[in-house]
């Protein structure tokens, strides 16, 4: 049954940002479809805000292009019209207090339930609350106003407590909805419905059963044109302390008493706060940083990190971590979580890797000696799906061989599988705050950064020490080799 919050009340959806690409690659892509396909409510007007001198018309022309680019839709002449008639824009300094606010106020008079989207650089966050508070945007009597906030929330732990402290004394934390847009792909929220959903796997999820649980995301691309954020910033803050802590607490986490929003958060929270933290006596046998030089990806010769656009040439940031992670709970004590992620590398992918024990019987039987361990494979992307990798026997010989269940979500007939970001939108809307980071897991997340780049303070890096286009540092792989492991996706 169709929502009457969905699809019967009026709501505005107001983008600060509104010229910028997130908004133009993504979030009006997003919106396009949801309404195409009916999941959120026709009376939406898309309010965009933003700085850029902007002939409306010209800009919704504009809009129209990227959504013919980025959307997963064909945008038929109607769609183009309609579409074209919610979308509002409002140009003003977002951090100026003249009358840009009282146009947006007056713009927004009808809609009682607004949802504002802050897709602009963190240092804006504060000012823009402050002045949505001031000129009573946030606080009508009547319908809902929600808050959601594009990462990086903070650029480490002391900045995103001081930023956390300042925006709840504004509004409360129910109200506010921090973006991780990872949370909003089809396999990742298919975490909890593998673990929770089958017998088969949650009784053997422990260190009883599991030998190592790895973490793997991957990119051939660079910096692109964010060498100036990303210098700053290192692949640490950029996909450590969030994409890559969330996917690990989903993995990690207990059954929850329920599938309510903050179950799930609470139960997220307690793997974040068990994570053993770095110091600088265990990060030379944990942890790998590295930085890409040059090298050609797919036959194309690509620069160094250091020769990026707005990369200083004697940059230390790293592009590339390779660690081991320890969970210090019941359930996973002694189970070592292995993360890889890095830039120029010489594969896209993100996948979460559960390998389990090998039986005893392996050890005893001679035809079992080839056996390889079970794997149960979860494809985040760019394929999405899941395998199981079992051992039977070869055909003809008696000898075992894996055997891989293979589903692959995305390669069905009828595969259309929602972008992140309209899950984002969508849930939003809906008020399921489960896909949103709430604050404690935020400040968990950043402790267990800030133990890392305190452990690696004074130190000088070999950089650059990989090529791009190569599997990163050979010192990743031993990494796994002093254990006597192997990372799984050269193998998959």
């Amino acid at each position: 049954m169709k929502s009457k919050l969905q699809y019967n009340q009026q709501l505005a959806f107001v983008i600060f940002g509104g010229t910028g690409d997130l908004t133009k690659r993504k979030l009006i892509p997003a919106l396009f479809s949801l309404i195409k396909e009916k999941r959120i409510s026709d009376k939406i007007s898309i309010v965009l805000v933003g700085r850029r001198n902007k002939d409306v018309n010209d800009f919704k022309n504009e809009l129209l292009e990227f959504i013919k680019v980025y959307s997963r839709h064909e945008i038929k002449k109607d769609d183009r019209d309609t579409f074209s008639e919610k979308i509002k824009y409002c140009k003003f300094d977002f951090a100026d207090e003249s009358i840009g606010y009282n146009i947006l106020s007056e713009t927004l008079e009808n809609y009682d339930n607004r949802i504002f989207y802050l897709a602009v650089a963190p240092e804006f966050f504060e000012i823009i609350i402050k002045r949505l508070k001031k000129y009573n945007l946030i606080e009508q009597g009547k319908g809902f106003q929600r808050i959601m906030i594009e990462k990086p929330f903070g650029s480490s732990l002391e900045s995103a407590r001081k930023l956390n402290e300042a925006i709840t004394k504004i509004i409360p934390e129910k109200k506010i909805f921090r973006v991780d847009h990872y949370l909003g792909k089809e396999m990742i929220q298919n975490i909890l419905s593998i673990r929770f959903g089958n017998s088969i796997f949650e009784p053997l999820w422990s260190h009883h059963y599991i030998d190592n649980i790895q973490i793997i995301s991957t990119e051939t691309i660079g910096v692109e044109s964010r060498g100036g954020y990303y210098d700053s910033t290192g692949i640490v803050k950029d996909m450590l302390q969030n994409h890559i802590l969330q996917m690990l607490a989903l993995i990690a986490m207990e059954p929850p008493v329920d599938l309510e929003p903050e179950s799930i958060r609470n139960e997220k929270v307690k793997v974040l706060k068990s994570l053993r933290l770095f110091n600088k006596k265990n990060i030379q046998e944990s942890i790998v940083k590295g930085q890409y030089g040059k090298g050609f990806i797919n036959g194309v010769k690509v620069p160094a990190y250091r020769e990026e656009d707005r990369v200083s040439e004697n940059s230390n940031t790293d592009t590339f971590i390779a660690l081991k992670i320890n969970v210090d709970n019941f359930r996973w004590a002694g189970v070592p979580f292995y993360i890889k992620t890095g830039k120029r590398l010489d594969s896209k992918m993100t996948q979460i890797i559960v390998q389990f024990k090998k039986l005893p019987g392996i050890n005893f039987y001679k035809n079992l000696n080839n056996g390889e361990p079970n794997l149960l494979v979860i494809k985040i992307q760019p394929e999405e799906g899941v395998f199981f990798q079992i051992n039977a026997k070869s055909p003809g010989i008696n000898l075992i061989e894996p055997v891989k269940v293979d589903y692959c979500h995305s390669c069905r007939v009828d595969y259309n599988s929602p972008e992140a970001y309209e899950q984002i939108i969508l849930e939003a809307i809906r008020n399921n705050s489960s896909i949103f980071t709430r604050w404690d897991e935020l400040e968990y997340s950043w402790k267990f950064e800030k133990s890392i780049s305190e452990s690696f303070e004074g130190t000088e890096p070999n950089f650059p020490n990989y090529a791009a286009g190569s599997k990163g540092p050979e010192e990743a792989a031993e990494l796994l080799e002093r254990d006597g492991r192997m990372w799984w996706d050269t193998f998959i």
